[in-house]
């Protein structure tokens, strides 16, 4: 399935499921946000929703998919270019339209991965707040916000592999 979407949509998709990001944030991802040594994404604030910095622990999944797309398109500007000649990123409804081919229509969206992530780690008992700071979700109560800055960035580390280590599993028991 899925033989006609684009290389690029492919891998911007499975990126963006990895890692529960927002799908503009994907298609906006440059590589000087990437940091493969530290395996972080570090997405300056001007680019997300809340407006303040979010780091990214990449699994080995992610990586690798970072790495095919440097081998693919170069190391330069953004991480998944535009398919369109001259655009630099992909479009809007690229990934959607992609869902749409594989049989989604009417049945998931990209973003809906999000809440599909929160889900499972939360029934799997990972803590709220790993998984809340996980999908750079910005803390409502303003005291709590301002005593509880923690990044959680080894939790959230530990729960992107588990996510990661789940949907290859997932996917080798739909194969067989």
């Amino acid at each position: 399935a899925g033989g006609d979407i684009h290389t690029t949509t492919k891998l911007a998709l499975q990126f963006t499921i990895l890692t529960a990001a927002r799908s503009n944030e994907v298609r906006g991802a440059t590589w000087d946000e990437i940091d493969l040594k530290n395996q972080v994404w570090k997405i300056p604030p001007e680019r997300m929703k809340m407006t303040s910095a979010h780091t990214v622990p990449l699994s080995k999944q992610a990586v690798a998919i970072l790495e095919r797309v440097g081998k693919l398109f170069g190391t330069e500007g953004n991480v998944f270019p535009g398919i369109r000649q001259g655009s630099k990123q992909l479009s809007e409804n690229t990934m959607l339209y992609a869902l749409y081919r594989l049989g989604y229509h009417s049945k998931a969206t990209v973003h809906g991965f999000r809440a599909t992530f929160s889900t499972i780690a939360n029934e799997a008992g990972f803590a709220g707040d790993v998984i809340e700071k996980a999908l750079a979700h910005e803390e409502r109560n303003r005291v709590r916000a301002a005593y509880h800055r923690s990044e959680y960035l080894e939790q959230r580390r530990e729960l992107m592999q588990w996510w990661a280590d789940l949907l290859k599993e997932l996917e080798c028991s739909i194969d067989t």
